[in-house]
């Protein structure tokens, strides 16, 4: 299992690594003088490998496909299908219209236990979109996993569709373990 030295260090690093200052205009349409760039730690070979180890403790025993979702999920699914041997597949937003036009790439999902893997939650909105779109192609989905959790409604969300979140961070993880 995990110890808490451990958890503590891996937020510190991920914070320290994610948080940049500046001026960045948000999503909102608002400027802020900090942002958190999660593409980072996913862009850091070492760092991720170390988050996908940690995350092999939260993947439930009877999982059978990992599916992580465009674009952050697909790296963190990679890195965690090679510390649990479990094959992975890649869940695009929508499906692309050519080749094979299909959803999902990788692993088959019909009939299989799948865990949903997302780098960041917030409000759940796509995880429960594409756990849809993975139900209707025969998958079965009951858990999804994610590097942080925002804690801004999206396990509640998931868990109205039947869906429990785990989560190996939490944003209060980050900023208790902030260096400053």
């Amino acid at each position: 299992m995990t110890d808490l030295g451990t958890m503590a260090a891996l937020a510190r690093e991920i914070d320290a690594t994610c948080r940049l200052t500046g001026t960045f205009v948000l999503r909102s349409g608002r400027t802020a003088d900090e942002y958190f760039d999660k593409y980072r730690f996913e862009a850091d070979p070492r760092l991720l490998d170390r988050v996908a180890a940690q995350l092999v403790h939260l993947v439930p025993t009877d999982t059978e496909v990992l599916a992580g979702l465009e674009m952050g999920g697909i790296p963190v699914v990679t890195a965690l299908g090679r510390h649990t041997g479990l094959p992975c597949a890649f869940v695009r937003k929508t499906a692309k219209p050519y080749g094979t036009a299909r959803l999902a790439e990788g692993a088959e999902l019909a009939g299989r236990r799948v865990l949903v893997v997302e780098d960041v939650v917030t409000s759940g909105g796509q995880v429960v979109i594409s756990t849809g779109q993975l139900r209707e192609l025969g998958a079965r989905v009951e858990h999804a996993l994610c590097v942080i959790d925002r804690v801004e409604g999206g396990a509640e969300a998931l868990a109205a569709h039947g869906v429990a979140l785990r989560a190996l961070l939490r944003r209060a993880d980050l900023e208790a373990h902030r260096t400053r």
